[in-house]
């Protein structure tokens, strides 16, 4: 989910959003005989937005999403709004400046990648990463505001400082942060791109740190080293249901990005598709693929919109040289009792 910190292409993330690609005829993949696809309209205004995550606040929708490289606010995450959902406007960065910590930690880096919101005891929290291509010396940091609403007097991001990170050789890369609550309260930080998969820590409620109690790293989903990345987890109906993308993104209309998912009883896993194989054996059930101009929809971010379960993600249009834009879609239970695009 960002300016790539594995082998995931050759490009940015933001490299692709302009790139001319001109490959319009990008077959399609089929599983079970089933092509999974959206049918919504495209929204309007500035839909620009890579690994959206997404949250309501007052009036308005909140995307937040990966920075541009060297771009406004050194590369800072991107915040756009809209009061319908449909309509879209870029109302700023989340920094001025790149939290000096990062450099220190890994080096300058050109932006920030896939943010994820959240609101936690009357604060806005996100949980952002800083990385180089093809590594996984990368940090998680975390950042907090009073209010999302540009115009309030209180609104200042305060950055709270780094949470996870991970090194040359470690098995993981510490990217691509979700937080998640479970069914007893307790917050989690799902993470993970390429290497050994999809991992979790446990937080601490208080700090939103990571937990000194516990500190085992859960492996949750895995491709042995191959793509999964852009983990989101939400609990529904007595199962946390983990979607996660597979295979290649940032390569405009090249892109062959997907969304796939699994569910368990436990936070902690295992998690399965439908047929009961397990997703850290390389797999999960389809949920989105690329069609027609659509390709390779992913980087996604599931929320609970007081009782409506939203899904926003990015894609490449091919109608319109390969440019990164963001879609919003509603999941629900389908006969079979599992949450998808039914």
């Amino acid at each position: 989910m960002s300016n790539i910190t594995t082998p995931r292409g050759s490009i940015s993330r933001f490299k692709a959003l302009v790139l001319t690609i001109g490959v319009l005829g990008f077959g399609l993949t089929l599983e079970n005989g089933v092509t999974q696809k959206t049918t919504k309209p495209e929204l309007s205004g500035d839909i620009r937005a890579h690994d959206p995550s997404m949250i309501k606040a007052g009036n308005f929708y909140y995307v937040f999403a990966t920075g541009d490289e060297n771009g406004l606010g050194e590369g800072s995450v991107q915040i756009r709004r809209s009061s319908d959902m449909q309509n879209w406007e870029f109302v700023g960065t989340m920094f001025n400046a790149l939290p000096t910590w990062i450099a220190k930690e890994i080096g300058k880096v050109p932006n920030l990648w896939a943010p994820d919101i959240s609101y936690v005891g009357g604060k806005y929290l996100v949980y952002y990463a800083a990385s180089h291509f093809g590594k996984n010396d990368s940090v998680i940091g975390l950042a907090s505001n009073v209010t999302l609403d540009p115009s309030d007097p209180k609104y200042k991001w305060v950055d709270e400082g780094m949470v996870i990170r991970s090194h040359k050789g470690d098995n993981w890369n510490a990217i691509d942060a979700n937080r998640v609550v479970d069914a007893k309260g307790q917050p989690w930080l799902a993470f993970g791109s390429y290497w050994d998969g999809i991992k979790m820590r446990k937080l601490d409620a208080k700090t939103n740190m990571l937990s000194s109690q516990d500190t085992k790293l859960y492996p949750l989903a895995s491709r042995s080293g191959g793509a999964i990345e852009a983990a989101s987890l939400i609990y529904q109906k007595g199962y946390y249901y983990l979607f996660v993308s597979f295979d290649r993104c940032c390569q405009g209309a090249n892109s062959n990005y997907k969304i796939k998912m699994g569910r368990s009883k436990n936070i902690t896993g295992p998690y399965v598709r439908r047929d009961g194989w397990i997703m850290m054996a390389g797999d999960g059930d389809l949920v989105l693929e690329g069609h027609d101009n659509i390709h390779g929809p992913g980087g996604q971010t599931v929320f609970d919109d007081n009782g409506t379960i939203r899904m926003v993600y990015h894609y490449y249009d091919a109608d319109a040289f390969g440019a990164t834009k963001f879609q919003v879609e509603t999941l629900t239970f389908g006969k079979d009792g599992w949450l998808g695009l039914n």
